[in-house]
């Protein structure tokens, strides 16, 4: 299996749509279920965000976006998301997306800080962040209401190791 990270372009909305068109893929987001094409579109249409898609085959199948600080002091951290097809759980598009848009980061958008929140029941996505870096800052709880009930939320951030180093 071959996947190919690039950034994201207009032409990829189709295959993003067909992402979020997945109830399990927006249980794990603060979305709700059935989004229109319009709301998935304007997702990916802010300029000030910084995305990358897992293609395959032809076929988006998982995207990570940076959603890039505006505030002055504030422009050396972004809060990340990340989306996978749910077909193709498990095969390495999760672990990729991460791999390159760390590379991103750290090497050619001078961040510093990278932050994201994931809800606890979603083992694999905290595996995937713990891996990639990512430490538990704190819990949001009851901060989420999700399939009849409220579920606590992790705050994870993940500092660039050479800025660690040196502090």
């Amino acid at each position: 299996m071959s996947i190919k990270i690039r950034h994201q372009d207009e032409t990829d909305h189709k295959d993003l749509f067909e992402i979020h068109s997945f109830t399990s893929v927006n249980e794990n987001t603060s979305q709700l279920p059935f989004l229109s094409p319009s709301k998935v579109a304007g997702f990916f249409s802010d300029p000030k965000n910084y995305t990358l898609v897992a293609e395959l085959d032809a076929k988006v199948v998982g995207y990570v976006t940076l959603f890039l600080s505006q505030k002055v002091r504030d422009r050396h951290s972004a809060v990340l998301a990340i989306s996978v097809h749910p077909e193709f759980h498990r095969k390495g598009v999760g672990r990729r997306l991460m791999q390159e848009v760390l590379n991103q980061a750290d090497n050619w958008l001078n961040l510093i800080r990278l932050e994201l929140e994931v809800q606890v029941d979603n083992s694999s996505a905290i595996a995937l962040y713990e891996q990639s870096g990512f430490q538990v800052e704190g819990t949001k709880r009851l901060s989420t209401f999700k399939a009849g009930r409220y579920t606590d939320i992790l705050l994870m951030s993940r500092i660039h190791p050479e800025y660690l180093a040196k502090i």
